[in-house]
């Protein structure tokens, strides 16, 4: 998938069940997100529909009832996610927007040593090419 579209914040609690599991039917993430929402049954078709017209949820058909799964890893849509918020809140650039959460979160030492490897390797790869 080239661009991963926008998804909104009731559509990545529905993208969460499908991550976990799948492939699902309709009424099997209806009821699932029954118990931790108060969301409606039209409420969480109309979301699964949305998925599928933004392309992020395929479908299969299996006699009368669709299976859907995702069309997208959970990692894919994060990392669409973030970029869509560095740009809009960061105006395109990440420096201030890792200061300000480094700054404000306190960090374990495994924590800080994560963030010292993705960025060694980030580096490292910015070599290579």
């Amino acid at each position: 998938m080239a661009k991963t579209p926008r998804i909104s914040e009731a559509e990545w609690e529905v993208m969460k069940v499908f991550w976990k599991t799948s492939p699902r039917t309709a009424n099997e993430i209806v009821e699932e997100l029954k118990g931790r929402t108060h969301w409606k049954r039209e409420t969480i078709r109309t979301l699964i529909n949305r998925l599928v017209q933004k392309k992020v949820l395929g479908f299969e058909k299996k006699g009368r009832r669709y299976h859907y799964f995702p069309r997208i890893t959970e990692a894919e849509g994060i990392r669409a996610e973030a970029e869509s918020f560095v740009k809009r809140i960061g105006g395109g650039s990440i420096e201030p927007m890792m200061a300000a959460f480094v700054e404000e979160k306190q960090l374990s030492a495994e924590k800080i040593a994560r963030l010292k490897s993705i960025l060694s390797q980030a580096e490292a790869a910015g070599e290579d090419e």
